[in-house]
């Protein structure tokens, strides 16, 4: 999926590009929930640009809530389903990909039909999420601990 020629050169910064063209694929199901995304490095070969732009295109997914990371693992997709939930995509998003054909936003179908099932959903969501960082707090207190240790390095 590329962006239509509009005839315009693209003046976004190239992390922009990285995270457009990454979030597409997301949406497109090529990476699915709690699938690893290419590491930093990769993306820098991928697309051609600098370790801190790949950081800041991931960032950016991060940020919108599509991805998340595990320090000394890696950035997963999260369990966004592109049916509500916490995620809003950026207004300059919107305005060119999540368009229906009369540029209007289309209804999400399993909102209306099963608004407690969407409520459930989106509750395990966020608490999923607050364990995943208390998860993460909790890695980083043993790691501090076997640093401490002197015998833990064995």
């Amino acid at each position: 999926m590329t962006p239509a020629s509009s005839g315009k050169p693209d003046r976004r910064p190239p992390y922009q590009h990285a995270a457009d063209e990454l979030r597409r694929e997301i949406k497109a199901g090529r990476y699915k929930p709690g699938e690893q995304l290419p590491s930093y490095r990769e993306l820098q070969e991928r697309f051609g640009v600098a370790n801190m732009t790949a950081r800041s295109a991931l960032s950016v997914l991060r940020d919108e809530g599509l991805i998340y990371t595990i320090q000394g693992r890696g950035s997963f997709v999260s369990d966004y389903d592109g049916k509500g939930g916490d995620y809003t995509p950026p207004a300059w998003y919107l305005a060119n990909e999540g368009q229906g054909k009369a540029g209007k936003r289309e209804p999400d179908a399993p909102a209306a039909v099963m608004p407690d099932l969407l409520e459930a959903l989106t509750a395990l969501r966020e608490e999923i999420r607050l364990l995943s960082a208390e998860h993460q707090e909790l890695r980083k207190e043993v790691e501090e601990l076997k640093r401490q240790r002197p015998d833990a390095r064995s």
